[in-house]
């Protein structure tokens, strides 16, 4: 019987992949091999993983803050128009690129609904490495969560001046105190255009990641929310300092935070 000569490879692949819990799609692992010194063509570790039956996991629903504008919206500012003359078409183009961490952030709050009742987490991520740098997690959506999250982001970046924090048009972020809370830090506020999701794309994909990766089809294994609140941090925990990306060349969110900070 021929031997097969991809064996270690395939023992390797299902390794990484078990490590990170079935997490990793073969974008990921081919990176991961390359961390680990073996050069890999991607096309090669994508048909050993369909070989293998490995496959990585993707997106659904979330929890909705928007209540109608109460005069509290402000402009997209991560966004510009881009006009055909030529062809009489106007097209609206989306600008998450940063040169350096803490120049955009993105947050918005999302719902995680088991038996036993449900948790919102409200996270900031960094669009620079795609860090949540900080995050809350409470029983209520309400404004105090949103205090609270700012307090975190405060204390541990003390200038923020000159950032663009974007966001849905939810309710929390169109409030009076909300505004007057980045403004007192020189913060530029942004937001998304009404019923357009996409706008807020960065911290959507984080959720859509963090809700297929521990989430979804597990519901019934947290019997507690306390349960479920130390899945939600030790994912983030996982995210932040393990879970390599491919935008970031095979770094995790916070090797590439502490590589740009040396290089700035």
């Amino acid at each position: 019987m021929d031997e097969d000569k991809d064996a270690e490879l395939k023992q390797l692949i299902s390794d990484i992949y078990d490590e990170n819990k079935g997490r990793y799609g073969y974008r990921r692992i081919c990176l991961e091999l390359r961390n680990r010194k073996h050069i890999i063509n991607h096309k090669k570790v994508k048909r050993i993983m369909k070989q293998i039956g490995l496959f990585g996991i993707a997106p659904k629903a979330k929890y909705k803050s928007y209540r109608g504008d109460m005069n509290g919206t402000v402009k997209n500012l991560l966004i510009h128009k881009e006009v055909d003359e030529e062809n009489h078409r106007t097209k609206y183009v989306r600008d998450f690129e940063t040169s350096k961490p803490n120049e955009k952030w993105s947050t918005d709050v999302s719902e995680f609904h088991i038996a036993a009742g449900r948790l919102y987490l409200a996270p900031i991520l960094d669009m620079n490495n795609d860090e949540i740098v900080v995050h809350d997690i409470s029983i209520t959506p309400d404004f105090s969560q949103q205090i609270r999250l700012l307090d975190k982001a405060f204390g541990r970046f003390e200038d923020l001046t000159g950032l663009i924090f974007h966001s849905d048009q939810g309710w929390q972020y169109q409030m009076a105190p909300w505004h007057k809370a980045l403004k007192d830090r020189g913060i530029i506020q942004s937001m998304s255009r009404k019923g357009n999701c996409l706008d807020n794309a960065p911290i959507e994909n984080f959720f859509g990641k963090l809700k297929n990766e521990m989430f979804y089809g597990h519901e019934h294994e947290f019997k507690t929310l306390d349960q479920l609140k130390q899945a939600i941090e030790e994912y983030i925990e996982y995210y932040n300092t393990k879970r390599i990306k491919v935008k970031l060349k095979g770094l995790t969110p916070c090797q590439a935070r502490s590589q740009a900070l040396l290089l700035s």
